[in-house]
């Protein structure tokens, strides 16, 4: 992948795919809070009904962001700094809030978490990582996200030519919960586990690879929608503060609504 790279203009497209995806992460977590906090039975209805398209929305923010590693200068200070956030977050989620009396909020290997261990992992693969081709790199992604995908319920496969059936002693622990391996009584309000996540990930850095090389396309650069730019170039404070603002305003106005009844 190439060490030194030469993006003269903003990828306009990158902030706009992203904040697309922060938007609808912003709707998605309101149902979420608004259902199990509130009882509103039609924020759990929409919860429900959106849920299928929720892995879709979050690929698109992960490949991205696997894409915009190749536009920074310096992945493992980020990386780490996204990790001590994320581990801040745990602490509030985990300890603070059920402390507080809220059930279910606690998130250990959420978002965030996921990646700034990406961001590491690149950080310090980026050398052998460039000696791939992107176009072999996404290829291998690809089959290893299939191969991977079912680790949660203890196989790696691939179709019925390749299966591994997993120790079950490895899933009465959570120890390995970040690789995707975990109790059945684990629960995390926000979860992405590194497999088969990483792959969405590094599918997304072989094709930023490609592109410093070669030139993003012509069409990646104007601005189209500002709105979705800005959201996401402001994506990590969005997500640090859409949760706490969301719940603000559903609470006020539970209080108005009782105050009428």
């Amino acid at each position: 992948m190439h060490n030194k790279p030469q993006v003269k203009n903003r990828i306009n497209f990158l902030d706009e795919a992203r904040g697309l995806a922060v938007f609808c992460m912003i709707f998605y977590h309101a149902f979420f809070m608004l259902g199990s906090f509130f009882e509103w039975e039609w924020a759990d209805a929409l919860f429900d009904f959106f849920m299928p398209v929720e892995p879709f929305f979050a690929g698109i923010f992960i490949f991205i962001c696997g894409i915009s590693c190749t536009l920074s200068r310096n992945n493992f200070k980020r990386g780490a700094i996204l990790l001590a956030i994320a581990l801040g977050l745990t602490l509030v989620t985990a300890v603070i809030m059920p402390a507080l009396g809220f059930e279910k909020v606690q998130i250990y290997f959420g978002i965030l978490h996921f990646l700034s261990v990406s961001i590491i992992i690149y950080a310090l693969l980026k050398k052998p990582l460039g000696r791939v081709s992107p176009f072999a790199g996404v290829l291998i992604c690809a089959v290893l996200y299939a191969f991977t995908s079912g680790i949660s319920r203890g196989e790696l496969s691939y179709g019925e030519l390749i299966s591994f059936s997993l120790p079950e002693s490895l899933y009465k622990t959570d120890i390995f919960m970040p690789l995707g391996i975990y109790s059945p009584g684990f629960f995390s309000a926000d979860y992405f586990p590194i497999f088969p996540d990483i792959f969405i990930f590094l599918a997304g850095a072989f094709t930023g690879a490609y592109c410093v090389k070669n030139g993003f396309p012509k069409w990646s650069i104007p601005q189209r929608v500002p709105f979705f730019g800005f959201l996401g170039r402001n994506a990590l404070v969005i997500y640090i503060a859409h949760m706490p603002i969301i719940f603000a305003l559903a609470y006020g106005a539970e209080l108005i609504i009782n105050l009428f009844k």
